[in-house]
């Protein structure tokens, strides 16, 4: 049974866009954010999503559940640049059920 999830993600302009996530595709928050344009080409999942590089940084604006953050993850942002509490990197974070009514902000681009 295909499950799209509600996200709110405001893009670097300050804009805020109400997305309706599948489920169903393994795809992770940095591939969402691409596959809806909300960042420009070439800003956002430099390295694949790899936990490389720290372009799809973002902050987490609602008290959602997310997963426990991985050592590479935790290294990346400890190096990375406007980093904030609630930061996490979005190729981490795995688009499930779970995640419905996710807020997030993206992180300037560095």
């Amino acid at each position: 049974m295909e499950q799209d999830i509600n996200i709110k993600i405001t893009d670097r302009e300050g804009n805020t866009h109400n997305i309706q996530a599948p489920t169903d595709m393994a795809m992770n928050l940095m591939e969402v954010v691409r596959s809806f344009e909300l960042a420009e080409e070439g800003t956002i999942g430099v390295c694949g999503g790899m936990a490389m590089c720290a372009s799809c940084q973002c902050y987490v604006l609602s008290d959602t559940q997310l997963p426990e953050m991985q050592d590479d993850e935790e290294a990346m942002l400890s190096e990375a640049f406007y980093v904030k509490d609630n930061s996490r990197l979005g190729c981490q974070i795995h688009i499930t059920p779970e995640l419905e009514g996710l807020e997030v902000e993206l992180a300037p681009e560095s």
